[in-house]
């Protein structure tokens, strides 16, 4: 530690700080170190020098986890690793057991979505509160499968992208616009072959769709080029939202809300605040900010906008999704 660049005035605060953390302060466990969220979520969690630092839990222990397949994780892990434990004192455990007996509340954060029903498979047990980062799972039957599995052991759990909670979304809701009758949400949507399509990137702005529509949505029709996905959604009560998924575009997230009176244009806004925030309420009352139902849809829907896809771009049913992959109402 000696020399350590964050300097020794710094380090000695920061481990102060979690060594004295009180009652207030949740025990937090992270599996999975292979995506810059562990450290973001750190800077936010356990930083004391941080002004937008929010209070309420310390990340406490880790482990690394990693995909050798995808090179972002392969290449990432042990970097993002050091600097949880160099910078903020976390520290990295050889095993999900070394982490999760030790913590009050676990955060599955592994970059990629294959491995978290087998990571949950081996955190449940321990009962204790779980958010899953995006994309929940590599499947759609494997999403179902780790909510199944939360429902039957009694663990509080909840996935999320960060997107459903930046500053524009409260506003876009708040906004008087009479009768919602459809959004357009844009963002990034770049692929990644061992998952379907919009599961890897385009997730944020289909999360982002879901926070103002509500769940509903009964058929997709998806068209894609190199560059772009749009995909388009028809509510149950004849709402309609549209999806834009780019690639080699400007990097911007956005949405907007078409009412009977007016439109409203949300910011490009980015951040974890709002998401870490949601995080910590979630762990202090069991109560998710997402229900498993609505988590689901997302996914179906994305599973269908994959399978109109395959099919050249006819509308697909996302009950005919969800059955096919083994799910129905109540999960």
């Amino acid at each position: 530690m000696l020399g350590h660049p964050m300097g020794y005035a710094r380090l000695a605060s920061l481990l102060c700080c979690i060594a004295s953390a009180g009652a207030a302060d949740l025990r937090i466990g992270i599996i999975g170190t292979d995506t810059s969220h562990t450290t973001s979520f750190a800077k936010l969690l356990n930083d004391p020098g941080n002004p937008a630092r929010i209070p309420g839990g310390i990340i406490t222990r880790a482990w690394k986890g990693g995909s050798p397949d995808i090179k972002s994780s392969a290449s990432r892990v042990d970097g993002f690793a050091s600097e949880l434990s160099g910078k903020y004192g976390v520290m990295i455990c050889d095993s999900i057991e070394g982490v999760v007996q030790d913590v009050d509340a676990v955060m599955i954060l592994s970059l990629d979505g294959r491995p978290h029903l087998q990571e949950a498979r081996q955190v449940f047990p321990f009962h204790k509160p779980v958010f899953i980062d995006k994309p929940l799972a590599g499947s759609l039957r494997d999403a179902i499968a780790i909510f199944r599995l939360a429902q039957q052991s009694g663990v509080p759990c909840f996935t999320a992208s960060g997107e459903r909670f930046t500053p524009d979304i409260p506003k876009l809701t708040q906004a008087k616009i009479g009768h919602l009758n459809g959004v357009f949400a844009f963002g990034p949507a770049e692929i990644e072959p061992h998952h379907p399509d919009l599961f890897w990137y385009g997730i944020h702005a289909v999360e982002k769709c879901y926070a103002l529509m509500g769940t509903g949505c009964e058929t997709v029709v998806r068209t894609h080029t190199e560059d772009t996905d749009v995909v388009t959604g028809v509510w149950n009560d004849g709402r309609v939202a549209t999806v834009r998924g780019n690639r080699n575009t400007h990097y911007a997230f956005g949405a907007t809300e078409f009412g009977s009176d007016a439109i409203a244009v949300g910011d490009d806004a980015e951040g974890y605040e709002g998401l870490v925030t949601e995080i910590l309420k979630f762990y202090r009352t069991g109560v998710a900010p997402v229900s498993h139902a609505e988590s689901i849809e997302v996914m179906t829907f994305m599973e269908a906008a994959d399978e109109s896809r395959r099919r050249g771009g006819v509308p697909v049913s996302l009950a005919e999704v969800l059955k096919a992959s083994g799910g129905a109402d109540g999960i």
